[in-house]
């Protein structure tokens, strides 16, 4: 598979370099994602204060995510720092490189699956990169809420059942929110007014998915599993809120009690 080569880094931008040369005055390397452009990094943009050794920091054929300081355009000349790098920059780079990585390693995937030529498989990866942030997150998407989510764009349907089949090696990360209500209701049909109240509150709202269960009267555990904390959290307060509407109104009682989140795989 073909990668796109871009012409020259922007000032500011975050690089992934491999270090190619190190001397006295710094450190030559390659642009990994500018088809092994040559960039320099300058020994005081390696470390704050004076530095004895510069292999203490940068090695021959090491990673090194590093910021772009300066592009003179007309001798294509990239100048780096290493020490203007700060520690969110540098997890967010590598987060991405991974995730291209694994954007590549699933249309690879395709590719066998499908018998795509080189140009098929670019030009379904170019489909897929317009409409989602990064080629990895189509397929997450698509993990997390079906095939949907790719329905209507220009792919066959043969590499959209692919896909459907790729992404269940996905984990999709879920988060859930629970507590405890206690509910009593003295009135003739309290049970019947207790039973509505949870199966009204049980019902999933898009992602999210409610589950009621009882504890031991009059207490129930109720708990909201989604893709999403502020999604759990929103579906959690309103099926607690359209209980208590049913029981206070009832002339019942109502008490709520919350437990601890928990994020699974």
């Amino acid at each position: 598979m073909t990668t796109e080569v871009k012409e020259l880094p922007e000032v500011g931008e975050i690089v992934i370099a491999t270090i190619k040369d190190v001397t006295s005055h710094g450190a030559y390397v390659t642009l990994d994602e500018y088809g092994g452009m040559t960039g320099f990094l300058h020994i005081s943009e390696i470390a704050t204060g004076w530095i004895r050794n510069i292999e203490r920091y940068v090695r021959p054929k090491q990673k090194a995510v590093l910021k772009v300081i300066r592009v003179n355009k007309a001798r294509a000349e990239v100048d780096l720092s290493l020490k203007q790098v700060g520690g969110e920059e540098k997890k967010v780079k590598l987060l991405e490189v991974k995730k291209e990585e694994k954007g590549k390693t699933f249309m690879e995937l395709i590719k066998e699956k499908c018998k795509l030529t080189d140009e098929q498989v670019k030009k379904y990866s170019e489909v897929l990169s317009d409409k989602f942030p990064m080629l990895y997150d189509a397929f997450e998407a698509v993990a997390r809420k079906g095939v949907k989510v790719i329905e209507g764009l220009d792919l066959p349907g043969d590499v959209i059942a692919a896909i459907e089949e790729a992404t269940k090696k996905i984990p999709v990360p879920t988060v859930e929110v629970r507590g405890i209500v206690e509910i009593t209701c003295r009135k003739p049909t309290g049970v019947e007014i207790i039973k509505e109240a949870l199966s009204d509150a049980e019902e999933s709202k898009g992602d999210a998915k409610v589950m009621i269960s009882y504890i031991g009267a009059p207490k129930y555990r109720i708990t909201v599993n989604s893709d999403n904390f502020k999604t759990a959290e929103k579906v959690l307060n309103a099926a607690i809120q359209k209980i208590q509407d049913k029981i206070i109104k009832s002339n019942g009682t109502f008490n709520f009690i919350r437990e601890e989140s928990k994020k699974r795989r």
